[in-house]
């Protein structure tokens, strides 16, 4: 599978990214002010939620769920009307408590919600899961022609890949990136993010070439785009230039997101520089369990991965494999606690077909005449798959 891309063409320009991600925490800072003064007041405590998930997707704020979890808090506390239950099935999808977020959306519906406000969370839970992802492409359609907003057109995107069916995801992709008409460069570095992804990690023959040009834009929009960072740094250090991985991951570092430092041991080790390595190790395993302790269905699947692999610690890889996969039983998961069990030795959890068969036909979820649908993307921190895990971002971009 090819793709035509102009790569001498500049795209869309947009605000200097560092600037913008100082302009993103004013915004938050000041929304919880304000939130703080009455919290109550119109879309306050909905741009905190905003806010918030744009400092944990783009920036590597892994503290963002310990703050949303106080916000639906106290806004529940405070407000009695529908917007208070749309926050917290927001919060608890974000932290992939997705029973709690149904919990919610339901309570949310009797208070007289809006209907787009539910069914639009609702289809980010199933999007995640995998659930229906054919009545899920059919209403992603159906937004993204009513609106033709990139908002609704990558979260398609997303989909569709999800499906497999990559040269309709690319063309979308760049539709949604050749048509953005604002300054803001979250969306663009986003789109980007996601482009690279598709052509590094998800298309059946990888064209790593191309991802890079893609994943380099992404950094020339959001220099501190923690995630491109660490994906363009795995590619360079399979083509052996660790010091350019090095460079890329060195920045990045005080996101305190765990897995740069997991990839940065790997970089070290890669150089000889074991000692170095190890440190970078104890505190990756040391993020690791702290994020765990809190937020233990956002992390399991990552957190498996880590311990399947530079982890070093195959039981409890399989602990949390089988955890996600009880969370969000899709082909993906279950893929990954039969790889984990089969990397750890473990036989008989491999083997256990009554088991993993139940969670298969979970996973398999309604095929219909799309073909079989496949969780492709490999994880990442905040437990989403890369493919699906950036359609939850929201419709305020600002002047971020």
């Amino acid at each position: 599978m090819t793709a035509f891309v102009e790569l001498d063409h500049p795209g869309p320009s947009a605000t200097d990214g560092e600037i913008a991600a100082i302009n993103l925490e004013s915004a938050r800072r000041g929304a919880w002010a304000r939130f703080a003064q009455d919290p109550r007041l119109p879309g306050v405590a909905e741009a905190i939620v905003d806010n918030e998930r744009l400092a944990s997707q783009f920036l590597g704020d892994l503290d963002v769920l310990d703050r949303l979890d106080a916000l639906a808090l106290q806004f529940a506390r405070a407000d009695d009307s529908s917007r208070a239950p749309l926050v917290q099935a927001e919060v608890a999808s974000t932290a992939h408590r997705f029973d709690d977020a149904r919990g919610y959306l339901a309570r949310a519906a009797q208070l007289g919600a809006p209907r787009e406000a539910i069914e639009r969370q609702t289809l980010a839970i199933d999007q995640a899961g995998g659930v229906d992802l054919d009545a899920v492409l059919a209403a992603r359609r159906r937004f993204a022609t009513a609106s033709g907003r990139l908002e609704d057109l990558v979260p398609l995107g997303a989909v569709l890949a999800d499906l497999e069916r990559f040269a309709e995801a690319d063309a979308v992709y760049r539709q949604a990136f050749s048509s953005y008409d604002d300054v803001s460069p979250f969306p663009l570095a986003w789109i980007c993010f996601q482009l690279g992804m598709l052509w590094g990690e998800l298309v059946p023959i990888p064209d790593p070439s191309l991802a890079v040009f893609w994943y380099r834009r992404a950094i020339a929009y959001l220099p501190g785009y923690v995630k491109v960072r660490v994906h363009l740094a795995e590619i360079y250090a399979s083509q052996g230039r660790t010091g350019d991985a090095e460079a890329l991951l060195l920045p990045a570092l005080s996101s305190h997101d765990p897995e740069v430092r997991w990839r940065l041991a790997d970089v070290l080790i890669a150089q000889g520089r074991f000692e170095e390595a190890e440190r970078q190790l104890v505190a990756a395993r040391s993020g690791f369990n702290q994020l765990l302790e809190g937020h233990l269905l956002a992390f399991a699947d990552h957190a498996a991965e880590f311990y399947a692999g530079s982890g070093n610690d195959h039981r409890r890889a399989l602990e949390l494999a089988r955890t996600n996969a009880a969370n969000r039983p899709t082909r993906r998961a279950v893929r990954q606690v039969q790889t984990i069990a089969v990397s750890a030795g473990e036989a008989a959890a491999a083997g256990d077909l009554q088991e993993t068969r139940k969670l298969e036909t979970s996973a398999l979820g309604s095929e219909s005449d799309l073909g079989g649908w496949s969780e492709v993307g490999p994880l990442v921190p905040g437990g989403l798959n890369r493919s699906t895990q950036h359609f939850i971002l929201k419709e305020r971009w600002s002047v971020l």
